[in-house]
Order: C-alpha cells, then sequence, then structure tokens
C-alpha cells in the first residue's frame, strides 16, 4: 500500500487494490494552502470542522464516512471510534471519529483532531498500529508533548505527524519540530515524497518507532 500526505491531516492511502481512502480533504481557504482535487474510493471525515470536512475539494468519491462503527468497503475494514477534539469531553469543540484502516494486511490509524488525554480505555480499542497519525501543533489538538504519550501507549512501527504549522499555513498551530525533537535523530525520517508499505514490513518484534515526516517544502 501507500501512503501519500496532501497537507495538514490529509493523506490519500491507496491499497495494493487500486482501491483509496482519502482522509479529511480541507477548505484551501481556511488553511491557508491547498492541493489538486484528487480522487477516492471513500473519504473519511474525522469531524465537521472546514480543515476536515472539505467534499467540494474531492474531485470523486464513491463514499463517506464520518461516524463511529464498522464498516468495510471491498475488503478494507475500517473501524471508526469515537472521541472527543478536546479535554473536555467535547464541551470546547465536540467530538472526533478515530479512523483505523487495515489494508494490505497493515493497520493504521488516522487521529482526526484529537484532543482528549490518552486513556487505556482508548488505547486497548485502537490497539494493534503499525502506522499512526497523529496531530502534533496543539491549540485546538494535541501538541507535541501529549501526541508523545499515545505514540509511548499505542507503540506504532511508524509514526506520521500532521496538522502542524508549514510556511503557507494560516492557522496558529505550531511546527513539526517541537515533536520530532522528542525522538533520537536517528529515529527521524525527514522530507519523504510517498511511502510504500506492506505487512511483511512489520515483521520485526521489538523494532523502535520510526518518525516520517513528509515533504512539507512546497505548503
Amino acid at each position: 500500500m501507500k501512503i501519500k500526505w496532501l497537507g495538514h491531516s490529509s493523506f490519500l492511502l491507496t491499497e495494493s487494490t487500486g482501491i483509496s481512502v482519502l482522509t479529511d480533504p480541507f477548505d484551501p481557504e481556511f488553511v491557508g494552502y491547498g492541493y489538486d482535487k484528487p480522487a477516492a474510493d471513500v473519504v473519511t471525515i474525522s469531524h465537521g470542522h472546514a480543515d476536515h470536512n472539505y467534499l467540494n475539494g474531492v474531485k470523486e468519491y464513491k463514499e463517506v464516512l464520518d461516524k463511529p462503527g464498522q464498516h468495510e468497503y471491498n475488503g478494507i475494514h475500517i473501524l471508526g471510534v469515537p472521541s472527543f477534539h478536546d479535554d473536555k469531553d467535547g464541551a470546547e469543540r465536540g467530538k472526533n471519529v478515530i479512523f483505523k484502516f487495515r489494508m494490505d494486511g497493515v493497520n493504521i490509524c488516522h487521529m482526526g483532531d484529537i484532543g482528549e488525554p490518552c486513556s487505556p480505555e482508548l488505547i486497548e480499542r485502537l490497539m494493534p498500529v503499525n502506522v499512526l497519525m497523529i496531530p502534533v501543533g496543539g491549540t485546538y489538538t494535541t501538541d507535541a508533548d501529549a501526541a508523545k504519550e499515545y505514540v509511548d501507549r499505542l507503540m506504532p512501527d511508524i509514526v506520521i505527524p500532521m496538522h502542524y504549522k508549514v510556511k503557507r499555513c494560516e492557522l496558529d498551530i505550531d511546527k513539526v519540530e517541537p515533536f520530532t525533537r522528542l525522538f533520537e535523530s536517528e529515529a527521524v525520517e525527514e522530507d519523504v515524497d510517498e511511502l510504500e508499505l506492506d505487512r511483511n514490513d512489520f515483521n520485526e518484534s521489538g523494532s523502535s518507532t520510526r518518525v516520517v515526516v513528509f515533504d512539507k517544502k512546497d505548503l
């Protein structure tokens, strides 16, 4: 399977069968930058804010998932897990749906705009995780330290930070560096264009987490 970052919290996940999933499409006017309209079979929306639910920015799609529960599309298993956008049980920013995908034998977890503290109950619902996509910019979501706690508890093979400040981003959020500095430098892989994975990449037990930061120079 392939993972391509489109910016902010939006990723295009493509299985070897050609089936594709697009996460959290965003409004360029709200975020400050955009991308060419992608097409996907499934679009997942973690919550109803403009930087995560912009379906007008999707060229073509067949199904939209925006609620918790078990879903399946052409052999891809998708689990929506309810959570909160803030640390006050949603009182400030409402609810958030974490989506977990199994594609080509790989477990991918997209945390959406998670803001609630890490809890044993939530960790148990999400594990196991091979690839974790988690916001690190703070202000509206988990910050670097809170995201690191999720990484330490979920123990993914790969963590991909998202929802952070880039050059053209107009949102009041932090850059990615406070998060990457929490890891050993040799564990951080930067300026990645596209990630290609299959289940054989995760056969080694006890390996440490890789931090993959996608190329952001054009954003």
